[in-house]
Parts: structure tokens; sequence; C-alpha cells
């Protein structure tokens, strides 16, 4: 039972719902507010089993403003109109038991679910138990987006709630158990492992889903551990036959090794050898080394006197160089002056060049200029031989102003000819330009045509095929067909779609439209029986609608901010107009505005429509059929998706015939193009000839002219030349006088540099002089000088060789110590420690005056260099003949047999797990497999005995390719709906829409008396089904909720089929809406009663 919504303190009208039983009084178990709100007291179990609903409520919860429902523990049939509030009572025991949002299919934020306008949401679910009710009440807060729970008014976690709930065996996110409205499709999608998963959780026991998951736990194990097993004893084998490739060869390394350590052995006894020679050559050098030291300093000694007179001698030579630099600088300025006076003698001797060089140009150009007048002379006679033969030229003129005159004529049609040509050019690219943008605005029409197009392939793939395949066969049909409603609307304002589009189905607006029933059958036998594919198809009236007046004139209904009838917002074919004014009166159902909105209480008392649309809403208007008041009902509009691209096909088509009108002119032009430019080029050839004979006659006429221009012009030439003449005579006696004056000014010069020279050769001689004595001083040095380098030659040999043996010294030195750290180091002796005496012979001594033991422990080696490097060459020849080997075989080979010892201990183990785990899949696969098989086997008897009872077939099978794979093993479900097919298996593709409706709810109700689960949900699953199924599926969910010992069953619909058969154990429970609902605290149940068994006994006394 449900108590009204609606607070008269709200001050714009609401819509009131409330959701009556049908006789609940014998039905709903008592119940009685509890003065202490922690506490519910137990309710008499009456039929109700464990967890199954006693009573909802819901305040601010989608529809409802506050609204409390008892359903009965059997059969709750839940009736009314569409939007009444139906699903919203799904929603609440979702919500209310700990559900997602995601389980209706509807929002995915528990916010949503609140009534707009509401801060704050309530649900309430009363659980039948026991030992005592469980009232489970869920606060939903709008702003924070969150829930707030409560158990017996106690508040509590969700996580304790999913626990209390699942302890019921309550499952809302089962598809078996808890179908809504939304999610009615997604059963038939359910996969045949998901429906297996289901259907274990919905009816079997509570320990065969987890023996299902641990045998699948078991089955990955057992994998693994095969999968291990054969890796560890491939790896095993292929370790031992490593082994054993590898067993010569470490018996190799160790007769390798025996060579390698007697190698060690003769290099340990090589640097005491090696020693022992160093040192003694060490004795000798510093022998050597004290003889040459004492020579080196008796020569020291003999070079002592020679020195000093060496220096003696160099004084002197320095005071003759000094005098000698003097006299040079006194020659090189006596020098200086020569050549001072030099250059002066050869500038004069050029300076008299110069001027017998421009004496000779000037005569050269007088020469010259005297050939060119004669030269000029000679062409004036020529010229006027020619003057004097040429033709006398008058009579040309009249042939040439005949030629002028018709060149001029051709010119005048020449350009009359361009023209034109011009003029057709500019046409033609006119044409060209039109036809360009029609044939753009045609792409753009054809573009918007394939985004519809689009739309629909994309969406309904099937209805595009069918498109294709109907545009190729078109000559098989007798009548007009038009294709897809939703391709042949073209909306004259895009953002008016959204009105019809909700006000068409989408089944319709998918729909072809014929004319003709003959034609419809023909292509559904095609596309639908042939191929295979999922369309729709209607028939238009066999009279037209689509020109039928509206009952109220437009302009009536314009007070209330209508503006239009959808008839009017898109222009169709007349076929599909007529369907749609019939089907759906779009020329009935005015489109308003938000004024329309604002008034919406007044348009609905005065105008009293059916059908009305505002800016973002649709109203649903009814007459109630005991009060007459209307009962208005609104939704949200949805956002368009296909019609808001329009395509103008009249437009289109006017297009098409301006781009043929447009070609045929081209063509036209192009013609008359040809023949003009034909004439154009033969008047142009005639003008060019004309031209040519013109320009003979001219040359002819204008020779004699041009002859005596010549004339003239070569006559002036030899006028200016002879008046540019030259007197040679007077420059020859000018040039002949500058002459002389340089030469008187050279003499003068030369006497100068005479004296010069004698002072300079004078300085000459004295510094020659000077020079001599030089030379002996320095002479008497240098032999000096060459016995000091003879003396000092023999001391630097001999103090090299002093050097050389005192660095040869101490490189043996350091080499003994060396030799001798090498030696100890071999011998793994520290350089304090003495050498044990069973290793020595002889004790010598070091250089650096410790001794040293060479150890003896070599002695049976070879005592010499040779010998040594002649054995160690043996042997190590010998080892080179080992070759391959790696000192790492020999630990890998042993590494290698510990790790195959315990591979084998390891292998051995997992032998021993994997039957272990063998033994336990045996075991648990029997607690399990048996079990199922045996409840598959009832299901798929009541599944088949419910299909045989409506003369169909079905069955339910379990299915699996592999019987180990337990994740693969999954429930199939097949029907066959008609006797001449076969058995299909249930997918959401090859059964219609209410095929696969009946199948889910006969599987559903297969499930209800094996079911263990307190009750089961299904919303509204007999909308796809036609009449005679949905008959006898009625009759099988009542004959089946409403046995004993049966769960409670909730059923939902929107409308049912007239003279059903109802059961006593049924409960139904009404739901209205409407703004003249009682008040919740108004409405008493047993007080309607009373009334009511007062009319029926008083009427028969009437």
């Amino acid at each position: 039972m449900a108590t009204p919504s609606g607070r008269a303190a709200t001050p714009n009208p609401q819509t009131s719902k409330r959701v009556f039983p049908k006789d609940a009084a014998s039905e709903v178990p008592s119940k009685r507010k509890n003065p202490n709100p922690t506490s519910t007291l137990p309710r008499p179990s009456g039929s109700f089993v464990e967890g199954s609903i006693v009573r909802i409520a819901m305040e601010n919860f989608l529809t409802y403003d506050i609204c409390e429902v008892s359903p009965g523990p059997h059969l709750n049939m839940i009736i009314g109109a569409n939007g009444t509030g139906k699903s919203s009572i799904v929603c609440a025991i979702c919500l209310g038991l700990a559900g997602k949002p995601a389980f209706m299919g509807r929002a995915d934020k528990v916010g949503f679910f609140v009534k707009r306008g509401c801060s704050k949401g309530v649900v309430e679910i009363e659980l039948f138990r026991i030992s005592g009710n469980l009232v489970i009440t869920r606060e939903i807060d709008v702003i924070k987006n969150q829930s707030f729970w409560f158990i017996n008014k106690k508040p509590v976690t969700q996580k304790i709630v999913e626990e209390q709930v699942a302890a019921l065996n309550i499952q809302v996110g089962n598809l078996c158990q808890f179908l809504p409205q939304d999610k009615v499709g997604e059963f038939a999608k359910l996969s045949k492992i998901e429906l297996l998963e289901a259907t274990e959780k919905s009816i079997g026991p509570p320990e065969m889903h987890r023996y299902h998951c641990e045998l699948k736990n078991f089955r990955e194990k057992e994998k693994q551990l095969e999968t291990s097993c054969k890796e560890k004893t491939e790896y095993l084998e292929k370790m031992v036959q490593r082994n054993e490739r590898y067993k010569q060869d470490v018996e190799r390394y160790y007769e390798r090794k025996r060579h390698l350590d007697l190698i060690e052995m003769l290099e340990a006894k090589r640097p005491w050898v090696e020693y022992e020679n160093v040192r003694q050559e060490y004795e000798g050098v510093k022998l050597i080394r004290d003889r040459v030291k004492e020579e080196v300093r008796k020569l020291k000694e003999g070079q002592i006197p020679m020195t000093r007179r060496i220096e003696e001698i160099e004084r002197q030579r320095r005071t003759l160089e000094t005098r000698i630099k003097e006299k040079a600088n006194d020659i090189k300025e006596a020098s200086q002056k020569c050549k001072q006076r030099q250059d002066l003698i050869e500038r004069k001797d050029r300076h008299i060049k110069e001027l017998q060089q421009a004496l000779t140009v000037k005569q050269n150009e007088e020469h010259d200029r005297q050939k060119r007048i004669s030269n000029t002379r000679r062409m004036i006679e020529d010229l006027q031989n020619e003057l004097r033969t040429a033709e006398n030229c008058e009579n040309l003129q009249p042939q040439i102003d005949a030629i002028t005159s018709d060149l001029r004529r051709v010119q005048e049609e020449k350009g009359m000819c361009e023209g034109e040509i011009i003029d057709k050019q500019r046409e033609k690219e006119m044409l060209e330009k039109q036809k360009r943008s029609v044939g753009d605005h045609i792409i753009r029409f054809d573009n918007l045509m394939n985004q519809k197009e689009d739309k629909l392939r994309q969406r309904y793939r099937d209805t595009y095929d069918a498109v294709l395949w109907l545009r190729n066969n078109r000559d098989r049909f007798k009548q007009r067909v038009c294709e897809p409603i939703m391709l042949t609307i073209n909306m004259k304002d895009n953002k008016n779609a959204k009105y019809v589009e909700n006000h068409i189905s989408s089944n319709d607006l998918r729909a072809f439209v014929f004319e003709s029933q003959e034609d419809m059958e023909i292509f559904l036998r095609e596309v639908r029986d042939n191929k295979k594919l999922r369309v729709n198809a209607v028939i238009a009236p066999k009279i037209s609608y689509a020109d039928k007046a509206p009952a109220r004139s437009l302009n009536e209904l314009k007070q209330y901010g209508f503006f239009s009838y959808l008839r009017e917002l898109f222009d169709a074919p007349d076929p599909v107009m007529s369907y749609l004014c019939c089907q759906y009166h779009i020329h009935e159902v005015p489109v308003g505005t938000e004024r329309t909105r604002e008034r919406i209480e007044r348009v609905i008392q005065e105008t009293r429509l059916k059908q009305i649309y505002t800016a973002e809403e649709k109203y649903v208007l009814k007459t109630s059929f005991y009060s007459n008041k209307v009962i208005s009902s609104n939704t949200s509009l949805k956002v368009a998706q296909f019609l808001t691209v329009t395509v103008d096909l009249e437009q289109r088509r006017r297009l098409e015939e301006q781009l043929k009108e447009i070609n045929r002119e081209l063509e036209a032009v192009e013609s008359g193009l040809v023949a003009l430019r034909d004439t154009n080029k033969h008047l142009e050839l005639k003008d060019n000839e004309l031209r040519l004979k013109k320009k003979e006659l001219l040359e002819r006429k204008t020779k004699k002219r041009q002859l005596e221009q010549k004339i003239s012009s070569k006559l002036g030439s030899i006028r200016l030349m002879e008046q540019d003449t030259c007197n040679l005579e007077e420059e020859e006696r000018k040039a002949s006088t500058k002459i002389k004056e340089i030469n008187v000014q050279k003499a003068k010069l030369v006497t100068e540099l005479t004296s010069l020279v004698k002072i300079c050769t004078s300085l000459h001689i004295q510094k020659v002089d000077l020079i001599l004595q030089n030379t002996t001083v320095i002479s008497e040095k240098n032999k000096l000088e060459a016995d000091y380098m003879a003396s000092s030659s023999q001391l630097r040999l001999t103090e090299q060789q002093f050097i050389e043996l005192d660095d040869n010294r101490q490189r043996l030195l350091q080499k003994c110590k060396e030799l001798m750290k090498r030696a100890r180091q071999v011998c793994n002796l520290s350089a304090d420690q003495a050498v044990p005496q069973e290793f020595q012979t002889q004790v010598p001594t070091i250089p650096n005056g410790h001794s040293s033991s060479p150890p003896m422990a070599f002695q049976d080696l070879p005592n010499t260099l040779d010998e040594i490097d002649a054995l160690l060459t043996e042997e190590r020849s010998r080892a080179s003949c080992f070759t391959g080997l790696n000192p790492t075989v020999v630990e890998e080979y042993t590494k290698r047999e510990i790790e195959i010892q315990q591979l084998t201990e390891e292998l051995k183990g997992k032998k021993v797990e994997l039957d272990e785990y063998r033994e336990n899949i045996s075991q648990v696969k029997e607690r399990w497999l048996n079990p199922l098989k045996e409840l598959v086997e009832k299901i798929n008897e009541k599944f088949s005995n419910f299909f045989s009872s409506m003369q169909c077939a079905g069955e339910v099978d379990l299915h699996t390719e592999n019987e180990e794979d337990y994740d693969k093993y999954g429930i199939r479900i097949r029907v066959k709906f008609r006797s001449s097919t076969q058995l299909h298996e249930l997918t959401p593709h090859h059964q219609s829409g209410g095929e696969r409706s009946v199948s889910t709810m006969l599987y559903l109700m297969a499930l209800q008396e094996l079911n263990r689960c307190p009750f089961r949900v299904v919303d509204e699953i007999n909308q796809g089904m036609d009449p005679i199924n949905e008959r006898r599926v009625f009759e099988m969910v009542v004959n089946t909720a409403c046995k004993e010992n049966t769960s409670q069953y909730f059923f939902i619909t929107p409308k049912l089929l007239q003279n059903l058969p109802y059961s006593e154990k049924m409960t139904v429970l009404f739901v209205y809406n409407g703004p003249h609902m009682l008040e919740p605290n108004r409405w008493n149940l047993k007080a309607f009663q009373r009334r009511r068994r007062r009319i029926t006994f008083t009427q028969p006394s009437q």
C-alpha cells in the first residue's frame, strides 16, 4: 500500500502519486508504529519467507514526495500508466538494499535519484526475519552525493548493510533475481558463462558457486604445476646431457693443469736466476765507473790556463769591432748622400723622356686627322653618285594610300571580332562560375544526405543495408516506396528536430513506408527473411491525411505561446506525411515556447489538448473516466540525434535542372568562340600581308631622303675636323728649350756625386785596415778555442761515459732490487722474512749491503735461463694443445651436479603436489558437477514444459568445450518459436525483442520454484510480447509464483490484457497520480474498506 504525495504547503501544483493494493488486508502482515524508534517489532510471518520485503517507504525519491508500499508474500502485480512511478519502486528496492545505481542502468550517481528540487531523499526497506524484521534506511545527500545508512534506526556503514543483505541471499546485482526495466535487454546479452554464474548464485546451494570458484582456482594452479613440472623435467634432461658432454673436457682440464703447475714452478725459479746474473753484471759496471771518474778530474785541471788567455784576446777583439762600427757609420752617411744625387739625376732623365713622348703623341694625332678628312671626302662622293642614280619615287603615293585604306578596314573588322571573342569568353567564365557554384551546392546537399545516411548506418546497420537494397531494386515494386522516415524528413529549422524525434518512436523513424500491402510483403520477404535483416515497415493510409486540417486554428493557440503544429515544422513525401498524421496526429499537436511552460495550468484547463510541447518538455493530457478531471504527465525532451541535418530535395532538383541549362549554354558559347577565332585568324593573315606591302613602298619612297641626310652629316664632320688644327713646329721648339734647361741641372748634380764618391772610398780603406787587425786577433782566439774544445770534447766524452756507467749502475741496482722483490713474491716471502734452510745453497750479498737467500726449492729444475726458457716453451706448447678449455667449465660442472640433485628433489615434490591438486579437483568436481547437472536438468525440465505449453520448444543445458576447463562452463538456452525452424541459441541478435522477452521470462519462471532467494523483481518484461504470448506468460507467472513455499515475486507492467486469470494469493498494486490525490495522513485503508462493504450491503435492498 502507498500513501499519496503532494503537500498543501507547496505553492506550485505538484503531481501526486499513490499505490493502492487490491484487497490487501488479508495478504499484508499487520504493521504498527513502535514508539521506540531504535527497534522494530517482529511481524507475523504469514507466508513470507526469510528475507522477503514487508514494506517499502520512500521520501523525496524520484517522482514521489512520500510513499509507502506493503507488498504481499507471493506474486505482487504493480500496475500503472507510464511515468506514474512503477520503476521508481524498483529503484527504491535496489538502492535500499545497498545496490549500485549502475544496476538499474539509469544514472551513475545516487544523487540523481532524489526528487528534483530536494536536497535529501530517504528509502526504507523492511525485510522479514523470523527473529525480528530488519529495517534498512538509506538517506541520500544530493549536495555531497553520498549516503547515510541505518539498520533499525541505528547508524551503520554500507559494508555492514551489504553483509546483512548477503546473509539473506539477496543479490540485487544478479539479473536472475533482479531484472530492472533498463536491464531487460542485457539478460539476453549475458554470455553462457555469466548466465551460469548468475544461476549458481541465485538458486544453487551456497557452496555450489564456492566449489565452482575453487575448481577454477585448482585448475589454474594445476596448469601452473603441469607447466612447471614440464619445464623442470626438460631443464633437468638438458642439464644431464650438458654434463655428459662436458665430462671429457673436465678430464682434459686437469691434465692441462699439471702442465700449468710445472710452468708456474719454472716461472718462479727464473727470477732468482735473472737476479744472480744481473748482480754479477752490476759489480763489473761499478769498477769501470770508478776508473772513469778519476780521468775526468785530471782533464778539468789541464783546461784552466787556456781559459785565461782566451778571455784576454776576447777583450782586444771587442775594441777593434767598436772602431769598425764607427767607420761603417761614416761610410753609410756618405753613401746616402751619393744615393740622393743619383735619384735627382734619374728624375731629370725621366722628365726629358716625358717631353719627347708628348711631342710624338701630338705628331701622331695630326697624321690621323688628315687621314680621317681624306676618308670622309671619298664617302661623300660615293653617296652623291648613289643619289644621282636613284629613281623618282613620287608616283608610289597612290598605292600607299590604297593599301592604308584596306589596312584600316581590316583592323576595324579584326577589332570587332576580338571584342566579340572577349564577350564570349566573359560569358563562358560567368557560366563556368555559375556551374561551379551550382555543383558546390549539389555536393553540399549530397554531403548532408550522406551525414544522415552515416548516422543511420552507425545506429541501425540492418536498416542502412535495406536502403541500399531498395535503391537497387525499385523496379520490383508497383507503387511508391519511401525510404526510412528519418531520411525523408527535412526539418525547416534544425532546432525544432527534438520535437519530432521525441514524438515519433525510433522504430517508426527507421521504418520504410509503403503504399501497397503487396509491395511491403515482397520487401519483407526479401530483406527480413532472405537477408536476415531487422527492419521495420509500415503502410500509408489509403486516404491521404497529409493535408488534413487541425481541429483548432493555430491563431487561437498563439495566445498561449504556441507557434506551430508539428506538421508544419518539416517537409516529407506525401505517404510519409499521411502516415504520421494518421498514426501520430502531428497536425493536432502544437509546439509552444517557454511562455507556454509558464502558463501550463491555464493551457491544460482551457485548451483540452491531448498532447502539447513546450520549449523543453512534452505534456500528455488524459481525462479521468470517473471524475472527468484532466490528468497530465510531463517528460523532458531528449536531444535530437537524427533529424538535425536538413536536405531540401526540391531545391536540389531545381539545382540539377539549372546545371543542365548551364551546360547547354556553355556548349553554344563554345561553338560561337570557335567560329570567331577562325574569322579572327583569317583577318590577322590579311593584315600581315597589307603591312608587308606598305613597308616595301615606304622604304622605296624614303631612300632619297636618307641619302641627302647622310651627305649633309658627312660635310659637317669635315668642317669640324678642319677646325681642329695643331702647329707642330712651335711644339717642337718648346720641347727642345725645356730639354736644354734640364741637361744643365743634370751636369751640376754629376759634379757633386763625384766628390762624394772619393770621400766614401777613403773611409772604406780605413775600415779594411781595422778589419785585418781584428782578423789576426780572431785567428789567434780561434786556435786557442780549438785547443780548448778538443780538451773539452775529451772531457765531455769522459763525463758522458761516467754518467752512462753511473746510470747503468743505478739501473742494475734497481733491477736487482726488483728481481729480488719479484723472486720473493713468487716464493710468497715477505721483505724481512728469511728463506727456509732447506731451500738454501748459498747466501750472496745484495748491492745495497743486505744479505739475501735465494730459495733452493727448485733443485730438480735447470739452473740457466736458456734451459729454463726451453723447458717453459716445451711445457707451454703441451698446455696449448688443450684448446677450448675454460676454468669455469669445472666450476659449472660441479655446480650443475649439485643443481641436478636439487632439481631432482624439487621435481619429485612438485609431482607430489600436482597429484594432491588432481585429487582435490576430483573431489570438488564430484561435489560441484553432479548437483549442478541435476539443477540444470530441473531447470531444463521446467523450461521445456513452459515452452511446450506455448506450442514452442526450448531447452537448457550445461555447455562446455573442454570438461577440464571449469572457467569455460556455461548455461546454454536454445529456443524455437516456429515449427519450421531449428533450435537456436538465445542471443541479442537472432531472436526478436518479443521472443527474447518470452525466453527471459520463462527462464526466470523456471528458476522460481528452485530459487533460494527471498524475492525476485521483473520490470516491464512483457512490453515486446504479442497478446498471445503475453497471456500465456502471465498464466505461467500466476501459477508458478502463487504456489506454496515459493519466494516473493514482483511483476511490474504498465498494462494488462483483458480476462486474465488471477489468484487469491496475488497482491495487485495500482499506481495512480494526479493533483487531486489525498494527503498521506488522510488516507486510511481500513476506513475505505468499511465504506466499500457498507455500499455492497446496501445495494441489494435498494
